[in-house]
């Protein structure tokens, strides 16, 4: 008898959880049963895949081999099952989106509801992360599409731009320079204090990077990985913060200040792996995105 589906997937649940027991549990069967089964594996196989001599089950030089190429069987048959569920008239469909922390607050919002207006049978899995992990997460198939900068990204990605974002330093209504109508010297960016994305994002390297440049060191009070979090902040109190001038323009209680030079614009991306399947409802979202990009407002 050769291998089946479920021992591929019976050996790769022990090689993850080092352990037969723990391995069954996840797979809701007996563990006698998953031995059994390996066995069967490695006996078709005529090699030992799994070495059990230790405190814990780990592979053998045989089986690291066997389950490089079992994950890609997976994954692969994974990506045809959504290939054969996924209807061309787009009355169905699933998609996975991933997408840094500005684009959750005024850029998905309003591109979702559009989609799903369209085409409400289609399902959504939206990730929010740092761009090294949207990126990752791409190449591991496990996102169909991802939002996010521009620069260099990991081999094997494809880049199409979308639009131009802007950013400005933004105030509360509390903030000494609230109700200021003109720009802000970057020099005066040494007195601020302020409460930034942590360093993990994208967007806090391109603000470091702008002021590292002007040889300005803000005071960084607060520290957070929430867009939310950071607009709270700065409209309850005395801390400033920089965001996209779009996040602003939409919050009553936030006023963007144009830094003098002002904060380098960049190109936001849509993402995917080069070669990956390309599903009616990611071709369909994708282009939606193009559209609502070209609608975004200009810079400035």
């Amino acid at each position: 008898m050769g291998p089946e589906l479920r021992h591929l997937r019976y050996l790769l649940a022990v090689a993850e959880h080092a352990n037969f027991t723990r391995a069954a549990e996840d797979l809701h069967i007996s563990q006698p049963t998953l031995s059994q089964q390996v066995r069967q594996l490695e006996k078709a196989l005529g090699v030992q895949l799994l070495d059990r001599t230790g405190r814990t089950v780990r592979l053998t030089d045989a089986g690291e081999a066997y389950a490089h190429y079992a994950r890609r069987a997976l994954r692969d048959l994974a990506a045809a099952e959504r290939a054969v569920l996924d209807v061309q008239d787009l009355s169905r469909g699933h998609l996975r989106l991933g997408m840094t922390p500005t684009f959750t607050v005024y850029f998905i919002g309003p591109l979702v509801a559009g989609f799903h207006a369209r085409h409400p049978g289609v399902t959504f899995d939206i990730k929010e992360g740092s761009q090294d992990r949207i990126e990752s997460a791409l190449l591991d198939d496990r996102l169909d599409l991802g939002i996010a900068f521009s620069g260099a990204h990991a081999p094997g990605l494809e880049a199409s731009p979308l639009f131009t974002e802007t950013l400005s330093l933004v105030v509360g209504p509390g903030h000494a320079h609230a109700g200021r109508d003109r720009p802000l010297p970057v020099g005066a960016g040494g007195g601020l204090r302020l409460a930034l994305l942590s360093g993990d994002f994208a967007t806090r390297g391109h603000i470091d990077a702008y002021f590292s440049e002007h040889r300005i060191r803000p005071g960084i009070a607060v520290e957070a990985d929430s867009i939310t979090a950071l607009t709270e902040i700065v409209r309850r109190g005395p801390l400033a913060t920089v965001l996209p001038d779009a996040i602003a323009r939409d919050h009553p209680h936030l006023q963007p200040i144009p830094l003098d030079p002002p904060l380098p614009a960049r190109t936001v991306t849509l993402l995917r792996r080069d070669g990956a399947y390309t599903g009616a409802a990611a071709r369909a979202f994708a282009a939606l995105a193009r559209s609502s990009g070209a609608d975004a407002p200009a810079p400035g």
